[in-house]
């Protein structure tokens, strides 16, 4: 039975307010990624109102499994491609095993578009750009680009940890011939309870680099911010790893509050309210629930007055944490 979902716009506008995050589909977040139910967790999320998913060829298996439970719901009549974005990576391999190369990036685009079983990707961002020399960033993407005006991408990226250096690069490959203006860029963990980052920086994009989207990842920062330890491969020092749990503790023991929901919740609202689109990573359907439950909360403003209180708290608790970075790639 078909979802009677809406067809997408196609339009970077079109995105829904929440992405799918298919990091998680990886062994960093699940010991047997096989096993996460994801046909039923994409159509969950199609129902609530979800339309497009962001994935990457460095997160294992994510955008084979994406794909296949993609398919099933083709295959059972519940979707169309037209009613969903798919947003993927390229130029990224391993933890440390890059290739930005024109030929790869050609040949990551084909593969994707074999895993999707489609003729098209929404949108693609070269990932990970902090990692890499300009000169590598800018052969690249001017490859997308030529990919882009060939139909195969309908709209080209950056994303990354490290925000200046993002937002050097936005503003330098569009005065570059063969590449131009971006249309997006992705930032993750650096707009979150912990690090707003790139609030800070939202005005200087739009104002200085042309692009039409500004997208935020790993709200809760990779596992940083939850009651529950931090992912063993988290690269913050063990210090603001502590103060965070601590964090955790006091407000659910003193303020009858999760770590996760509140900083959910915070990131959204900062994200709602730029206009940007928020990916969020969950493995079951009742994270994915939670998490709808709390953008709706945002959306009701039933939290707001609660929530400024608590925040100022926790950020006042992190102390000298707040905003603090760690090193990533080769441009600090």
């Amino acid at each position: 039975m078909s979802l009677n979902l809406p067809l997408v716009s196609g339009t970077l506008d079109g995105i829904s307010p929440l992405i799918y995050g298919g990091a998680v589909v990886n062994v960093q977040y699940n010991d047997n990624p096989n096993e996460l139910p994801l046909t039923d967790i994409l159509e969950t999320a199609f129902k609530l109102g979800i339309n497009a998913i962001d994935t990457s060829p460095y997160y294992g298996p994510s955008e084979l499994l994406l794909g296949n439970a993609l398919n099933q719901l083709i295959n059972q009549g519940k979707i169309s491609r037209k009613n969903y974005y798919i947003c993927t990576k390229v130029g990224r391999l391993q933890l440390d095993d890059f290739d930005y190369t024109p030929e790869w990036v050609e040949k990551s685009i084909k593969n994707s578009l074999e895993r999707f079983n489609t003729d098209y990707l929404d949108v693609v961002f070269l990932h990970d750009v902090e990692f890499k020399t300009e000169n590598d960033a800018i052969d690249a993407l001017k490859m997308l680009m030529s990919l882009k005006s060939k139909g195969l991408i309908n709209y080209v990226g950056i994303s990354g940890y490290t925000v200046d250096y993002l937002y050097k690069l936005a503003k330098l490959v569009k005065d570059i011939d063969g590449i131009g203006k971006l249309d997006l860029v992705m930032s993750y963990s650096n707009m979150c309870l912990q690090n707003t980052t790139l609030a800070d920086y939202y005005d200087k994009f739009f104002a200085d680099t042309g692009i039409t989207l500004l997208n935020n990842a790993s709200i809760l920062s990779m596992s940083l911010l939850r009651y529950q330890e931090t992912r063993y491969f988290h690269p913050a020092n063990q210090a603001l790893k502590d103060k965070c749990f601590q964090l955790a503790v006091s407000l659910r023991e003193d303020y009858n509050t999760d770590l996760a929901e509140l900083s959910t919740r915070f990131a959204m609202r900062a994200w709602i309210n730029k206009k940007g689109k928020t990916v969020i990573g969950v493995s079951t359907i009742p994270e994915l629930k939670s998490a709808v439950a709390q953008y709706k909360t945002v959306l009701d403003h039933s939290n707001d007055v609660q929530d400024a209180k608590l925040v100022k708290f926790s950020q006042e608790f992190l102390g000298d944490h707040l905003n603090e970075t760690w090193e990533s790639g080769i441009h600090h």
